[in-house]
């Protein structure tokens, strides 16, 4: 590998140690940053990678839920006891993902973006889209926000 080469490589190596300790509404403005999936490799709960491409076109950015050992029949986006998929509408409101559990269920006051409407949270733990139960999300509008 030629200086130059090594030289980005330590450089980008340096950048995802950066990123790895960001708060997820940062780490979603860079997810090119953040290292691709691997088959095989040790992963710890927190770390940040990217598997496949979102609806906007960018890499699609996932949370390690637990610690483990990746495995091909493990792959981000159908295993979420493993994996949580991140994601921002282009209003800047994360999109709804089905909680796998109380670690990632939504608080009263979350408020998310479902089939192109923005919901907010009534009660803290709530794992239900807002269409199945209606009555535990409220439509948010942005003229609401102080």
């Amino acid at each position: 590998m030629s200086d130059r080469l090594q030289r980005a490589a330590q450089f980008r190596r340096a950048l995802q140690l950066f990123a790895a300790s960001l708060e997820q509404e940062k780490a979603l403005e860079i997810p090119a940053v953040f290292p691709p999936y691997q088959v095989g490799r040790s992963y710890e709960a927190g770390d940040y990678l990217t598997c496949g491409v979102n609806n906007v076109g960018d890499p699609q950015l996932y949370r390690v839920v637990q610690a483990h050992t990746s495995a091909v029949e493990w792959p981000p986006a159908s295993t979420p006891a493993l994996y949580e998929p991140l994601g921002l509408d282009s209003q800047g409101y994360p999109v709804w993902q089905q909680p796998s559990g109380a670690h990632d269920a939504y608080q009263k006051g979350d408020i998310v973006s479902y089939n192109g409407t923005l919901y907010r949270s009534l009660v803290d733990g709530n794992v239900w889209a807002p269409d199945a139960y209606t009555d535990l999300w409220e439509v948010y509008t942005n003229a609401e926000q102080s």
